[in-house]
């Protein structure tokens, strides 16, 4: 990503410092928003089938929004925690290519941050409950992001800047950099981005490829090789991400999602939901939102 496209802002969410035990066990997290964890003892996990990290004292975890992993706790589990959500007005997240949990060691002053930002950010806890399926419901999301407006203008400036700190400790990681800089073709990188601000319109194999002035045939295979999906299976997957994040941060109806994120009717955008997250988008908003 160039310097002249970061148009991301972060708001701050939850943040807060925690002794976890073994309840601390949950399957298949998909949060709408960024997580960074501090450990300082204790171990436990994150991870999917195809990714486990061990949480272990010393180390940094930034888990990006819509990364879908386990958490467990193996005994004991004392973190620091912090869930920040991005918006960007092309919709682009700087993790949207990179959708796996990262592991860096933390630094003296990493730690000043979490305490300064706990200082600043009094009762941002999620002492009702840990479990993600309640602190992510609608309601509690957007009491959360209501108390950004609520401490005084010097400690939000200060806030933002904390966060911002917090997330630059892993843009540097070699992951991260290898997967921007050598993994994604620019044409590719450039096809990704017309699809993020293009979800509402009708998008075809043709036009993509069109974009970067490519053959259909080479266009898809590039694309493939360079992420792991077909174009328009990738295009869905984005229309998806997009409809559950506007559905745990809006009021929005669901067939307006349907047409903003571009499904022509919303038996379709339901089927698609469906085979994609495994619910139903009813069944999804009524367990955020309740």
């Amino acid at each position: 990503m160039q310097n002249t496209g970061f148009k991301s802002t972060f708001s701050l969410l939850h943040a807060d410092y925690v002794k976890l035990n073994k309840s601390w066990n949950y399957q298949d997290v998909m949060s709408p928003f960024c997580r960074i964890y501090l450990i300082d003892g204790g171990e436990g996990s994150l991870g999917d089938t195809d990714q486990r990290l061990k949480l272990e004292a010393g180390y940094l975890y930034l888990i990006p929004s819509f990364t879908r992993c386990d958490h467990k706790c193996t005994d004991f589990l004392s973190q620091y925690y912090v869930h920040i959500l991005e918006e960007n007005p092309a919709d682009l997240s700087i993790f949207a290519h990179n959708r796996r949990v990262i592991k860096i060691q933390y630094q003296p002053e990493d730690l000043s941050l979490f305490k300064r930002l706990l200082a600043l950010n009094p009762e941002r806890d999620l002492r009702r409950s840990d479990d993600p399926g309640e602190y992510q419901k609608q309601p509690l999301l957007k009491d959360f992001q209501q108390r950004n407006n609520d401490i005084p203008f010097a400690s939000y400036v200060e806030t933002n800047g904390l966060i911002l700190q917090l997330l630059s400790r892993f843009l540097t990681d070699e992951y991260l950099l290898s997967s921007q800089q050598t993994r994604l073709p620019v044409q590719i990188e450039s096809v990704l981005a017309y699809i993020q601000t293009h979800l509402s319109e009708p998008i075809t194999v043709e036009l993509l490829a069109g974009q970067v002035n490519q053959s259909t045939h080479y266009f898809s295979k590039t694309f493939l090789l360079a992420t792991g999906q077909r174009p328009l299976k990738y295009v869905m997957h984005k229309r998806i991400e997009r409809a559950q994040f506007l559905m745990l941060t809006t009021a929005v109806s669901l067939s307006e999602i349907a047409l903003e994120t571009g499904f022509e009717s919303l038996s379709y955008f339901s089927r698609s939901f469906r085979k994609v997250v495994g619910q139903s988008p009813r069944q999804y908003y009524k367990a955020n939102l309740f």
